[in-house]
């Protein structure tokens, strides 16, 4: 891919501190090779580090267990587990240890650990060979998965994916040691591997665990710090990262005493059309909410009393015809600091060259969606004229059409960071982890929203929070990423209340506020 990179210089806050570096398996294992050498700690050490933190992060789960049974393999993995079984056991928890014995071979922390097991003579490790039976489990025992690490070079098949399966049919709690045996964690997973309910992973997250063809066998994650040199993370370079909170926080501007609603910018939405006013009216409230000096609305002639009801603070601008937006022209679009434009207004004939004659005459960034991507992608062309540093925010299927899609997920995320570059554009595939694919190739995943959010109207939601951020002089970066964190946060404590059922686009609206002063307080500590 090429990059342009005095674009990137004018366009982009490049400042990735922040946020969390997303590395492949074999950066992940040069990482561990770098903390061995430069803390410097022994393997061993670091392993005992990382068991110490899965096995806390798992012993309230084994109180209510008869026992826990660990299936360990013969690398790191397995001798994570076996760690894990020696710890358990020495809280008092009665431990089983399944060997799994997939090669002759061990690696030298396996063996190291396994030999401290037996040591303590009061844990039973019983090996499994190939094509032997398959163990009896009690009915109340907890599960802990430690056969196969990150390391995986091929899909498991034939006696191992069988016992995968078994232990997946047993109907028990199931704990995965920093990945699901089976699964990929930069690829796409084909074959069996271990459904967990439960995946501790170290240090980083994985890419494959942002992707959901994966949810069923990741179940929930979490990260557990384990120490590797932060110095290490810092030389090792990636192209995808997760944001935080502090990241984010960082971005958000203060208001000064004297300030007026000029200096906040005046912000455009292009919505609605006739029976979908409500995805104009989400945007106008949204947008609002997102802090813009000024709101207008243009909007189509049925849509002038509803918004003027609706949303009062904004201004309406209405088409001379009342069904559709029908021409633009008459605007003095400079006077608007950004404009978003697609929330509900159809794809009829005449929007749609309504829209392809707007994309031709405009020059500064934009926020597009909806129909307005639909329009795009019958007419590919366009993409052309989209001004460089807009921002697209596609759901899947839109993003698919937008770009002549079909495939899985890693490749879709391929093909998102390659259109980005190409068009330098800012494009946010929405979805449970937001991707923000930004011009320079780079990808931000959003971990903030809940699936009470996957209702009518929260893409339009969004689309007002992000042309507010960049009418206020945001760059497009920072609008993309305050955006999708902010209205993945509002949905988060708006579920707090509604639950995820009763969630509404317009319950996410009344907690932008509340999202707007937990990041203030980040950004004051």
């Amino acid at each position: 891919m090429q990059v342009d990179k005095q674009f990137m210089e004018n366009n982009q806050n490049k400042e990735n501190t922040d946020a969390i570096k997303i590395f492949s398996a074999g950066q992940i294992k040069k990482l561990d090779l770098i903390t061995i050498e430069e803390e410097p700690i022994s393997s061993l050490d670091l392993m005992e580090r990382a068991a110490g933190k899965f096995s806390n992060f798992v012993l309230p789960y084994t109180t209510k267990a008869t026992e826990v049974v660990i299936f360990c393999g013969p690398g790191n993995n397995g001798g994570d587990g076996l760690v894990v079984a020696r710890l358990l056991h020495l809280k008092k928890t009665k431990v089983t240890v399944y060997w799994c014995k997939i090669s002759s071979k061990v690696s030298p922390e396996f063996e190291e650990n396994y030999n401290r097991l037996l040591w303590l003579k009061s844990i039973s490790i019983i090996p499994i060979e190939e094509n032997g039976s398959f163990p009896e489990i009690e009915k109340d025992a907890l599960i802990i998965d430690a056969i196969l690490g990150s390391g995986l070079s091929r899909s498991v098949e034939g006696y191992w994916g069988k016992l995968i399966d078994f232990i997946n049919g047993q109907g028990k709690w199931r704990f995965s040691i920093d990945i699901p045996s089976g699964m990929f964690p930069d690829e796409p997973t084909e074959g069996t591997s271990i459904h967990a309910n439960y995946t501790y992973t170290f240090e980083l997250p994985k890419l494959a665990f942002f992707f959901p063809e994966n949810a069923d066998r990741l179940g929930q994650w979490e990260v557990g710090k384990i120490g590797l040199l932060p110095s290490g993370i810092e030389r090792l370079t990636t192209e995808n990262y997760q944001l935080t909170a502090l990241m984010v926080a960082k971005r958000i501007r203060k208001r000064g005493k004297f300030d007026h609603k000029g200096k906040w910018g005046h912000a455009l939405l292009v919505a609605g059309s006739k029976g979908m006013m409500g995805a104009a009216v989400l945007a106008a409230k949204a947008s609002l909410r997102s802090g813009p000096g000024l709101l207008s609305l243009y909007i189509p002639g049925c849509g002038y009393d509803i918004i003027q009801s609706a949303a009062p603070e904004a201004l309406a601008i209405s088409d001379p015809i009342p069904e559709r937006i029908t021409k633009l022209d008459s605007l003095s679009l400079e006077k608007y600091s950004a404009i978003g434009i697609g929330c509900g207004i159809g794809t009829a004939n005449i929007t749609a060259k309504t829209v392809a004659t707007f994309l031709e005459k405009m020059s500064k960034p934009l926020v597009i969606d909806a129909d307005a991507l639909n329009i795009i992608a019958e007419k590919p062309s366009l993409l052309d004229h989209i001004p460089a540093g807009s921002i697209l925010t596609p759901h899947p299927g839109e993003f698919d059409r937008l770009f002549e899609f079909k495939g899985n997920s890693f490749e879709r995320l391929k093909k998102l960071r390659v259109k980005a570059v190409e068009h330098r554009l800012y494009i946010v595939l929405k979805g449970a982890y937001s991707c923000l694919a930004t011009p320079d190739g780079n990808c931000y995943f959003n971990n903030t929203g809940n699936p009470g959010m996957a209702t009518g109207g929260s893409g339009d939601v969004l689309t007002g929070i992000i042309t507010g951020l960049l009418a206020q002089g945001y760059s497009s970066f920072d609008a993309a990423i305050i955006g999708v964190w902010i209205h993945g946060l509002a949905g988060d404590l708006a579920a707090t209340e509604w639950g995820y059922e009763s969630l509404t686009a317009g319950d996410i609206i009344k907690y932008i506020g509340n999202a707007f002063k937990n990041l203030q307080q980040i950004q004051q500590k």
